[in-house]
């Protein structure tokens, strides 16, 4: 009789605990994490360039009921770089894969951040740091941040994608990209792009599917809406192509992995994008993308309310980086708001002017989900108490880094520096030439445009290119100072950077002091970049 009683206590204790377990799970908030594409200011009712020019009720419900955090900045405003900052919440520079590590090597020791900067199985990220909390989690979307090796080339752009032997390249390279994610600690991996829909290999496949990507994140929502969860939902739009024949318009059977045999249907007909624009009073072309966006992520809102777990889900939505000067290290293409949604909002109110930057997301979301991050390395800082409403300051200093550029902001000072290893400097003119011809035939097997064939041009800032690359060609030259090595802005009274006063004689002591304080960033991280 003892032993009988002495074991139904055991039973019961043992149940109490399992139950407490399940409580403390289901009161971790759900993370999700929306990153988008190239969106440009205008793209956004809640901020003053894009007021009444879109029909995204979704997004807008984020911004209302959410905070919109005005001064959020990116390290390295290209995509890849942009995501490694977001995942692992260190500065690109940190990157150890092969491609990185010889790219330094070949430029003479100086790390040049591109679209090079991959996570390997090695690097701790997001997702090992949630599962640790208990999470289950999931990447659906646009990878271009997580190593994968071995994809197979095609030798025609214009292959016929379901010939069976271009078919099973396509079908092995996806598999490839998803076990890549799988081993870097996600969960769960589909709906994948391994790259922007013009270098998956095939012109046929180059094409944007939202639908298709949306299916995999409401899937793993599905498969996991009874434990705390963590999703990294990464659109491919509004990225080009985003013409309607290949993004909004596309037939809907084609994906990144070849032809599906049914149409996804879990977003609103795409049918009516341009229809529902017109309805709304919404007139501008190419805004079918914004919307079909939208859908994305009302399906997501949708399914979380469905399952009554959105109070316990908190929304992150993030544009990869500032579009009206991508590729530079200036204002427009590193200063790039976000907003943070949660049932209730937070106590900080609306909108926050706290400068953060998007390496300080990885502390901020373990943060939210009870993890203890004072025994964790990051250059990032957690933002929460921001949040809550405790904190207002912000960083003394923001560090920015790109191609083969350095800056740093501090108090209404920006000091900004242009570095080329020497072999630049000193390649001839049959050298600059070659280069430029063997940059655009690149771009030529892919039917993408040129956009520069004169290789006296000065390099850009991202790439030791005559002229630079067609990414950073909206703003390469743009601005008066773009060419000089040193430059100095005054944000408060110059906020479009126009006036460089590097050679100012009153301004000296000021860049003095900001070339320290950049020098103190540089010496803190690999490679070499000479002030």
């Amino acid at each position: 009789m003892r032993k009988k009683i002495g074991f139904g206590i055991i039973a019961l204790f043992l149940a109490l605990i399992i139950v407490g377990c399940n409580e403390s799970n289901n009161q971790k908030p759900n993370i999700i994490f929306f990153i988008a594409d190239d969106m440009y200011p205008e793209m956004f009712n809640c901020l003053p360039e894009g007021q009444g020019k879109n029909l995204s009720p979704n997004l807008d419900r984020l911004a209302t009921e959410g905070v919109i955090m005005e001064n959020q900045y990116v390290v390295s405003p290209v995509c890849t770089p942009s995501r490694y900052n977001c995942l692992t919440g260190n500065y690109a520079s940190r990157a150890t894969n092969r491609q990185f590590l010889n790219k330094t090597s070949r430029e003479e020791g100086q790390t040049v951040i591109q679209w090079n900067s991959f996570i390997t199985q090695k690097d701790k990220i997001l997702p090992n740091y949630f599962k640790e909390l208990g999470y289950t989690t999931g990447m659906v979307g646009k990878n271009h941040v997580i190593e994968a090796t071995g994809l197979q080339g095609f030798p025609d752009f214009n292959a016929d994608a379901n010939d069976p032997e271009i078919h099973q390249k396509v079908v092995d390279n996806y598999n490839k990209v998803q076990q890549a994610i799988l081993n870097s600690g996600f969960d769960y991996a589909d709906g994948l792009y391994h790259n922007n829909p013009d270098f998956i290999g095939v012109k046929e496949l180059a094409v944007q599917n939202m639908d298709w990507i949306a299916k995999a994140g409401l899937k793993f929502i599905d498969d996991n809406k009874d434990n705390p969860f963590f999703l990294y939902f990464a659109t491919t739009i509004p990225h080009g192509p985003s013409n309607k024949e290949r993004s909004w318009n596309a037939n809907p059977l084609v994906t990144a992995k070849g032809y599906l045999d049914e149409a996804p249907n879990v977003l609103p007909a795409r049918n009516t994008l341009t229809s529902r624009l017109k309805d709304a009073g919404i007139t501008e072309r190419g805004k079918e993308n914004v919307l079909w966006l939208d859908d994305a992520l009302g399906a997501l809102i949708n399914r979380l309310e469905e399952y009554d777990i959105l109070d316990n889900t908190i929304i992150f939505f993030f544009n990869d980086h500032g579009q009206h000067a991508k590729g530079t290290l200036y204002q427009g293409g590193v200063h790039n708001p976000s907003i943070i949604w949660k049932d209730g909002g937070f106590k900080c109110g609306n909108k926050s002017e706290v400068k953060i930057m998007n390496v300080d997301f990885a502390p901020t979301i373990l943060e939210l989900a009870g993890a203890d991050i004072n025994d964790k390395k990051f250059d990032g800082k957690s933002f929460k108490s921001v949040l809550e409403g405790e904190n207002i300051e912000s960083r003394e200093s923001l560090f920015f880094e790109l191609g083969y550029a350095r800056a740093v902001i501090k108090g209404m000072y920006k000091y900004y520096a242009v570095r080329y290893p020497n072999y630049a400097k000193d390649m001839t003119p049959e050298e600059r030439s070659a280069r430029l011809k063997s940059y655009n035939r690149g771009r030529e097997s892919r039917n993408m445009r040129v956009v520069n064939r004169d290789p006296e041009k000065p390099y850009s800032h991202l790439e030791v290119v005559p002229g630079g690359g067609e990414a950073e060609f909206g703003s390469y030259g743009k601005l008066p100072g773009y060419f000089d090595a040193d430059q100095l802005y005054d944000l408060e009274n110059d906020p479009h950077e126009i006036k460089n006063l590097a050679n100012d004689p009153e301004c000296q002591e000021i860049l003095i002091e900001m070339k320290s304080e950049l020098q103190k960033y540089l010496d803190d991280l690999p490679g070499k970049f000479k002030l």
